[in-house]
């Protein structure tokens, strides 16, 4: 028997080379696998099968010397999980979190994504997955824009100009060919610069880039608003949105949070979309009620509303039922969307397997050895 183990490592310039950064294809894969969920053939962590992942933190004051603190966005983050479908694949992603990473010109989470082949658990690649988590995380609404927003959009929102900002609207960009004005509210002078130099170096069709001061100026006349800031700590705290600044027809793509008007869910004219309904039901779970001011995805509002009875379960749609043509969003086109998403190691796995299998076909990346023959077999 043939016992030797080598693994692929793909350094960051190696997973660009590979092609992680091509969005349309990043939509593409993304949809597929959201169909591949709606049809069961994947496993998530925790005993419902369905968990976001497992998280770290630490004590607001630790008891021992060297143990970080408590602190903004600090954390450990394990992501597993099994897709079948196309991919066949098991992995994990694994990442650390610290706002103060900044500071020493870091990005906030420095993440890396293990795959490993679904049978005998041997690794098959080390990925960077900085880019590979957020290309991934911009398709997911880009996924939502193509069946939810309407076909005249021709304007968007980024409120919070980061790095999901930018590569949501690069999502956006990939499936609405209308879209010329992006307005944009941000916090800080630098962000806001380096958003617009994106934007006019990566889509010059792009006609009118507006600075937005207020939340209201922002969304008002938007017909889709991508929510991508950072929140407070409850949902009292949360960005505001109130229902008269929002367009008619519009969809409000939200991979964070928001503080809406409790009338503006459960109204006829607003329709609740979420990626996955079942990870919204195991962190109600995991984060018993209420639990949007720990979750912190508005889906989770959702499921807050339904345990108070003031939605049912059939008022939570699910995009892939939107994707297979089984559930129309809309009633009529004046419908306002709101479009959860949750972020799932599932996407993590689908489009590293599709890079990786990239990377392999051309010939990309360090190929190293785990053993030739196990020592203790």
């Amino acid at each position: 028997m043939d016992t030797k183990i080598k693994f692929l490592y793909l350094s960051e310039p190696d997973m660009i080379q590979a092609g992680v950064k091509d969005m349309g294809k990043c939509v593409e894969c993304m949809e597929d696998m959201l169909l591949t969920l709606k049809k069961g053939d994947y496993v998530m962590g925790g005993e419902n099968h369905n968990s976001h992942g497992c998280m770290v933190t630490f004590p607001d004051n630790p008891p021992f010397p060297g143990m970080p603190k408590n602190a903004d966005e600090r954390r450990f983050m394990a992501m597993p999980a099994y897709l079948g479908g196309n991919y066949q694949m098991a992995g994990m992603k694994w990442y650390g979190s610290n706002v103060e990473n900044k500071q020493k010109g870091l990005p906030r989470s420095i993440l890396m994504m293990m795959l490993n082949d679904k049978d005998t658990g041997a690794p098959l690649a080390l990925m960077s997955a900085n880019l590979l988590s957020s290309y991934r995380t911009g398709a997911i609404p880009g996924v939502g824009a193509k069946y939810l927003a309407r076909k005249d959009a021709s304007t968007v929102a980024i409120i919070g100009p980061g790095v999901m900002g930018k590569t949501s609207l690069s999502a956006f960009l990939s499936v609405c060919p209308n879209l010329k004005t992006v307005k944009i509210k941000g916090r800080g002078q630098r962000s806001l610069d380096s958003f617009v130099a994106f934007v006019k170096k990566e889509y010059p069709q792009i006609q009118d880039i507006q600075i937005c001061e207020t939340m209201e100026e922002a969304v008002r006349d938007s017909d889709i608003v991508s929510m991508t800031t950072s929140v407070g700590d409850k949902e009292s705290e949360f960005p505001y949105i109130e229902e008269a600044w929002v367009k008619k027809g519009a969809v409000i793509c939200m991979p964070s949070a928001a503080r809406f008007d409790e009338e503006f869910y459960t109204r006829p004219g607003t329709k609740l979309v979420v990626d996955n309904y079942k990870l919204y039901e195991a962190w109600a779970d995991e984060y018993p009620y209420p639990s949007y001011d720990k979750v912190q995805i508005v889906g989770a509002k959702f499921m807050d509303l339904m345990h108070d009875g003031k939605i049912q379960r059939s008022d939570i749609i699910d995009i892939a039922d939107v994707i297979a043509g089984e559930v129309q969003p809309r009633e009529s086109e004046e419908d306002i969307i709101m479009y959860s998403v949750g972020g799932m190691p599932v996407e993590d796995i689908a489009w590293g397997a599709t890079v990786y299998r990239n990377a392999l076909a051309q010939n990309i990346g360090v190929s190293l050895p785990l053993w030739d023959t196990p020592e203790m077999a």
